[in-house]
């Protein structure tokens, strides 16, 4: 794993998740578990209404902790209810972070490949809508993690659970003062909340 993205999680601490978070949580490490112990993989959709900020945030949280914590068959994506492009500044907060990022095609919905690790295939990052056919379409997990996706997609078609883990959008900083450090803050939420549920899975 990258050395700076490395030590940032080992510098990460369950007891710093609340009870009331971890038990929105349990639902979706029951479900991973589940596909675990009957040897199916895991296919995780993250989903917010633009694909810009959260869902991207979740999708390569989640995959950089399967790896990290040696979780097999963990397949993640993300999608939103419309098709924008990944927001600049979580690429930028990602990379301060310890993540290798390149963009592979500068178009006004750039793609880039993200890669936690040398020796591992990069994930593939562009804004797209969650039924896109770069996602699954049956058998996977809807992980809604915006309330506006949540109230706007009450049924997302081919999943087969769907879980609301819902973070504040960090857009209402865009353009202040605080902008980098709540950015950074968002991201270090969303990636503790991943290495939770990934440190309670039994292989």
């Amino acid at each position: 794993m990258k050395p700076i993205l490395n030590n940032l999680i080992q510098s990460f601490s369950s007891e710093n998740i609340s009870k009331e978070r971890k038990q929105i949580l349990q639902p979706l490490i029951e479900y991973i578990q589940s596909k675990l112990n009957a040897n199916q993989p895991a296919l995780l959709n993250f989903i917010c209404t633009h694909n810009s900020r959260r869902s991207h945030l979740s999708q390569i949280w989640a995959q950089t902790m399967a790896y990290y914590f040696e979780i097999p068959n963990i397949f993640c994506y993300s999608g939103g209810t419309e098709a924008t492009a990944l927001f600049p500044k979580v690429v930028e907060t990602l990379q301060k972070q310890g993540f290798e990022i390149m963009k592979l095609a500068d178009f006004s919905n750039p793609v880039y490949a993200i890669k936690y690790d040398d020796n591992t295939m990069p994930i593939i990052g562009f804004s797209k809508e969650y039924f896109h056919d770069f996602n699954p379409k049956s058998n996977f997990a809807a992980v809604v993690t915006c309330s506006s996706a949540d109230e706007n997609c009450p049924v997302v078609l081919g999943a087969e659970k769907r879980f609301a883990v819902r973070y504040d959008d960090p857009n209402i900083y865009d353009g202040t003062p605080e902008m980098d450090e709540k950015y950074s803050e968002k991201s270090i939420e969303i990636a503790m909340e991943m290495y939770y549920i990934f440190s309670k899975l039994n292989k």
